[in-house]
């Protein structure tokens, strides 16, 4: 491994713990001093609620279930997905990669905690305007979303050299 790849693997997993802290952070804040699970809704701003909802599905609630093992096999698939994404962050091109998997990847180990801890992830930050509400979703969830849009972003933007090109 290149000093570069180092380099690219320190910053990914860096942003990963400290993301992994903040999502975790976060959440025990709305369970243990909110106490959001005993509240159901508090009301923040006129855009912004603090939502309790436990998410037995992935992405948008997709896919729940209530069978005991379904938590442990949802974990267990985002377990594969985090080691494959830590092969990847170890052959990162460039430190715009490097920071969007360590934003994907601890977002992904926060949530995988709370389905092995709860069963369920905890999602509670609640967007809304003019009576049309976003999923209710968690740091975690955004540290995904903003890491797979850079990822994008990097993909579809960057200049590509070399190739077959025939033109």
């Amino acid at each position: 491994m290149s000093a570069r790849d180092r380099a690219g693997l320190r910053l990914g997993l860096g942003l990963a713990l400290v993301l992994l802290a903040a999502d975790q952070a976060s959440k025990w804040w709305i369970l243990e001093v909110v106490r959001l699970p005993e509240l159901g809704r508090v009301y923040v701003l006129p855009f912004l609620n603090l939502t309790m909802v436990w998410n037995r599905g992935v992405t948008f609630g997709l896919l729940q279930g209530d069978a005991w093992w379904h938590p442990y096999l949802l974990a267990a698939i985002a377990c594969l997905v985090v080691g494959l994404l830590l092969l990847w962050l170890a052959r990162a091109e460039n430190r715009l990669v490097s920071l969007a998997l360590g934003l994907v990847l601890g977002g992904a180990v926060g949530n995988v905690i709370d389905r092995l801890r709860f069963g369920a992830v905890v999602d509670f930050i609640d967007l809304h305007a003019f009576g049309w509400h976003w999923y209710v979703f968690n740091v975690a969830d955004s540290a995904i979303v903003i890491g797979v849009g850079l990822l994008l972003s990097d993909a579809l933007l960057r200049p590509r050299s070399g190739g077959n090109e025939k033109g």
